[in-house]
């Protein structure tokens, strides 16, 4: 079962020393070390009057603000402290803006699929009539890696891509000069500076290879089963809202517990396509990759993550984000028994208003018709 981790450490990453910085720099040059002159006969320039003036008056003001009560000039107090539930404003809109143009663009998505669709089978047609006129090469790699991805069903070649794109964000983790960015943008904190983007790239970011592998595997298994559910279209709006929902849910409960911190995967995002799997096929048996002799239910499954999830976010585990886990399998829930009917069989006037635009274009009459 693939979970969705949290970074507690920033060991490995390469983090050089101050003092071994500085003395990096200071290296090779000489310094003079001015000391203040205690007692002496020797007369002040009168240049460093108006310096000794500007600092006796700035320590009369604040004596005078510690007398009378806090200074506009004192210390700036922060609006937003990083706990702070203000914070979460921003990260809402964007969760709500974001699951909107993602399931706009999956209905968009799939009326320009259709309406290509026939004129792709033609295209089909004609290039195995040229295939078949053409002399056969032995050893195409081009065609051997054809038949392979034909080989495929459409919900596995839906998720090479995102697969591809969690592999390339791992070898990014790699590169000591991305560190920094990969910290700043590839994982998710609510105490941290960029809240919302991380929010959808640290749902393809994984640090450690046997994570990235275990999770990639899940999805991998249960793909064919909720792109034949969901379509290819409605599987991605799908699993991209679910990345940015789980993460919302882990930013609510960290920041109402305390424990701010790090966290990266796509454990979210898998988990609301399994408990969307589960609950439209509750009989179906799954069995744990290393335990093939032991056969489940996917009901049962589902109560039992819901369960050990709902446990570890109250006694507190900090072993995986069990608060993103439990928001991802909700959402997958919710989105089977209600949010199908509310969000993807609405979106017929979306898809009429983009009709409207594609169709009134040069060379097309009053209605629309060429």
């Amino acid at each position: 079962m693939a979970w969705r981790s949290s970074v507690w450490s920033c060991r490995g990453f390469g983090v050089r020393s101050n003092v071994n910085f500085l003395a990096s720099k200071l290296r090779g040059h000489r310094f003079t070390f001015y000391t203040e002159q205690r007692c002496g006969f020797k007369k002040a320039p009168k240049k460093n009057e108006p310096r000794k003036v500007e600092e006796v008056g700035r320590r009369e003001m604040e004596s005078a603000g510690r007398s009378k009560g806090p200074s506009p000039l004192a210390e700036p107090v922060p609006t937003a402290p990083p706990r702070s539930f203000g914070r979460l404003l921003k990260p809402l809109v964007f969760t709500v803006a974001f699951t909107g143009c993602s399931f706009g663009t999956a209905a968009i998505w799939q009326y320009e699929s259709l309406k290509s669709r026939v004129q792709s089978y033609f295209d089909e047609e004609r290039a195995d009539w040229l295939e078949k006129l053409r002399p056969q090469k032995e050893g195409d790699i081009r065609k051997q890696v054809n038949r392979w991805w034909n080989s495929l069903s459409e919900g596995q070649r839906t998720v090479t891509g995102i697969i591809a794109a969690n592999v390339l964000v791992f070898c990014l983790w790699r590169v000591p000069s991305m560190q920094r960015t990969m910290m700043r943008y590839f994982t998710s904190n609510p105490a941290a500076k960029d809240l919302c983007f991380p929010m959808i790239f640290s749902t393809f970011s994984h640090y450690s290879l046997f994570h990235m592998a275990a999770n990639m595997y899940v999805l991998w298994s249960f793909s064919s089963s909720a792109v034949s559910l969901l379509g290819r279209e409605q599987f991605m709006a799908v699993y991209l809202s679910a990345g940015v929902i789980s993460t919302f849910a882990s930013y609510i409960c960290k920041t109402a517990s305390g424990r701010l911190g790090p966290s990266l995967g796509a454990s979210g995002a898998i988990m609301t396509i399994l408990a969307a799997v589960c609950m439209k096929m509750p009989e179906a048996k799954l069995a744990v990759i290393f335990l093939p002799m032991f056969t489940f239910t996917a009901g049962s499954a589902l109560k039992a993550i819901v369960a050990m999830d709902a446990a570890g976010l109250v006694l507190g585990w900090r072993l995986f984000d069990h608060a993103a886990h439990l928001g991802g399998a909700l959402f997958g829930i919710w989105y089977i028994t209600h949010g199908h009917e509310m969000i993807w069989k609405n979106r017929e006037p979306l898809v009429k208003i983009w009709h409207d635009m594609r169709t009134k274009g040069p060379g097309t009459g009053g209605n629309g018709a060429p």
